[in-house]
């Protein structure tokens, strides 16, 4: 894997931040018959709202990660990898950069939450430590697993 710069997102990454999420997302609509929520959401108020990170390759955008402090707790909101990155490890190295952003915001537990039927993706997080809190029905939306990883102090 070639060496990946990080940089804080900005008003003005709003489209390339939606490009790159709607991108990583797309395989998963045929699974789950329909966009996932990353895929709506409005990145105009997330860039502004939320804590996002995004890794590049030179000046491209290979990924990103969007967190949301609250309290007692960082929420990965959306991890989001370039299709031609998937299976080089930069989803890992995103979600231990969350554990970075979180123990520097003083906070011991990161969460998480995805659908039931992304189970590659709940793998992947199970592997890198994060448990399974619970399953929440969502309607026309499916199952949402929710998830989350208690870190050491």
């Amino acid at each position: 894997m070639s060496e990946l710069s990080m940089r804080r997102a900005t008003s003005a990454d709003a489209g390339v931040v939606r490009d790159l999420t709607r991108l990583a997302y797309a395989k998963w609509v045929p699974i789950i018959g329909r966009e996932p929520r990353p895929m709506t959401a409005d990145y105009e108020q997330a860039v502004v709202e939320h804590l996002i990170d995004i890794f590049e390759d030179g000046s491209v955008p290979a990924a990103l990660i969007e967190m949301k402090a609250a309290p007692d707790h960082l929420l990965i909101v959306n991890i989001a990898v370039h299709p031609h990155r998937h299976g080089q490890g930069i989803g890992s190295r995103l979600l231990r950069h969350a554990e970075t952003v979180a123990r520097g915001l003083g906070l011991g537990e990161l969460r998480l939450y995805t659908n039931a039927r992304m189970e590659p993706n709940i793998a992947l997080y199970e592997s890198r430590g994060y448990n399974v809190t619970s399953y929440e029905p969502a309607g026309t939306l499916g199952i949402v697993v929710n998830m989350s990883k208690r870190l050491d102090r």
